[in-house]
């Protein structure tokens, strides 16, 4: 079955600033659902720039709970993703395996040479993102963080 298949998305009506959908933890589920998510109306607004940042932490937090959270087994993602004022709100949930020590990582890069496949991730997604937090409630991660966004004019 094909991953667009599995992605349903749920939008609030009055306002119309939120939107809510699950994906499958695998690699193609999160290209699609990401590919989904910014055909919507409510991201129609943002700036090129702003879709861009946007996008890139997406990919990154996703891609992580896929490569790490469900590392060992299958699993699904919900997000939900608000837009306020000249905020992007996200929430990611899942029930994949807690961070390390139950804390984000710092997002500080390494020299190039001490880094292993990847590394950028978290230095992407705190530098492009605020308020960036994670807690493990029962066998949930959640974690939640803000963007600020530009509208086109």
């Amino acid at each position: 079955m094909l991953a667009e298949d599995e992605i349903a998305f749920s939008q609030s009506e009055d306002p119309a600033d939120t939107v809510r959908f699950m994906l499958p933890s695998d690699a193609i589920s999160i290209r699609d659902g990401l590919l989904g998510l910014f055909a919507l109306d409510l991201m129609a607004p943002l700036t090129p720039e702003s879709l861009g940042a946007a996008q890139i932490v997406l990919a990154e937090a996703l891609n992580n709970v896929v490569e790490h959270a469900y590392a060992q087994y299958a699993g699904k993602i919900e997000i939900w993703v608000t837009r306020r004022e000249s905020y992007l709100f996200i929430r990611i949930m899942d029930e994949g395996l807690a961070m390390p020590g139950g804390d984000l990582p710092t997002g500080k890069l390494a020299w190039a040479h001490d880094l292993q496949e990847g590394g950028f991730g978290w230095s992407l997604i705190r530098n492009l993102s605020h308020d960036v937090t994670y807690a493990r409630d029962g066998k949930r991660n959640l974690l939640s963080l803000c963007i600020s966004v530009d509208f086109k004019a």
